[in-house]
């Protein structure tokens, strides 16, 4: 691509511009002309000088007009087949200059094409690169979103409480929050499909609507996304960046609560009734 950029800024490239056709034509032209009118003049001055020596200027005077018709006619008649000559390369030059001029004036629209649709395509290459560090910005924001919804939809189901068989202990949840903080926003996203592998195939969907409580974590979870994967096939025509956002932690649970979501009654499923609202106050799970 760099070689062929070169090639079109490279001046032995560039085609030969109209004006300066013009000018060769002109010169061409001129001298065409001159060298007519110098044979003109030499040629009529051997006319004259022959009248003078040959026939005399007292026998000139008084040549009957057919004589006189016939002298002229002698001439005259070398220098009109020289001019006629003359006239007709001219023209063919012009033919040809005026030809070899819109030929350049075609190249010159062609490259200007050519560097218009380069242009074109660095302008949309700077914009998909300005896009995709605006998403990625955002990206990072929304990733730590859905780690703090997916933290809380894990206390919500594996919170230790009293009574409860195996649940995680305040200070497994503490260090987790930390990690989280600590930029690992998909550390309670992978503890998740942790969970959701070694527990028994009954019990998996109450880890994502088992309360009403889970269920608006779920669905908070699932909007938003649903919204970052939109916005990444916004600016990723390759397909890279949603993949990788597919295949993470985030986008690895995302596909398991979107499974449990299908089969989840209206109630809890529908993310406008459950609404996004967190109470942190005390409540059951």
């Amino acid at each position: 691509m760099l070689d062929s950029n070169m090639q079109l800024l490279d001046p032995a490239t560039q085609p030969v511009a109209p004006t300066v056709l013009l000018s060769r034509e002109q010169q061409r032209t001129d001298r065409l002309v001159w060298t007519g009118m110098v044979l003109t003049v030499v040629w009529l001055g051997l006319a004259l000088l022959y009248v003078h020596q040959e026939i005399g200027w007292g026998k000139f005077a008084h040549l009957p007009p057919d004589g006189l018709g016939q002298f002229m006619q002698g001439a005259v008649a070398p220098l009109a087949f020289l001019w006629l000559v003359i006239g007709y390369f001219l023209q063919q030059w012009q033919i040809s200059d005026n030809t070899a001029a819109l030929r350049a004036q075609s190249e010159q629209i062609q490259l200007s094409a050519r560097q218009a649709v380069r242009q074109s395509e660095l302008i949309e290459a700077n914009e998909l690169h300005a896009r995709q560090e605006t998403f990625l910005r955002v990206a990072t924001q929304v990733r730590s979103q859905l780690g703090t919804i997916m933290g809380l939809l894990w206390v919500s189901s594996q919170g230790a409480r009293s009574g409860s068989s195996g649940a995680v202990s305040g200070e497994e949840q503490s260090r987790m929050w930390a990690q989280l903080s600590q930029n690992d926003p998909e550390i309670f996203s992978r503890r998740m499909i942790e969970a959701n592998l070694t527990m028994p195939e009954a019990q998996r969907y109450d880890l994502f609507y088992g309360t009403p409580i889970r269920a608006r974590h779920s669905n908070h979870f699932i909007v938003t996304f649903d919204r970052l994967i939109a916005r990444a096939e916004e600016c990723d025509p390759d397909g890279m960046i949603v993949a990788s956002l597919r295949y993470n932690g985030h986008g690895l649970i995302y596909r398991v609560a979107k499974q449990f979501q299908e089969i989840a009654p209206p109630e809890l499923a529908d993310h406008e009734r459950t609404g996004t609202f967190i109470f942190m106050g005390r409540s059951s799970p």
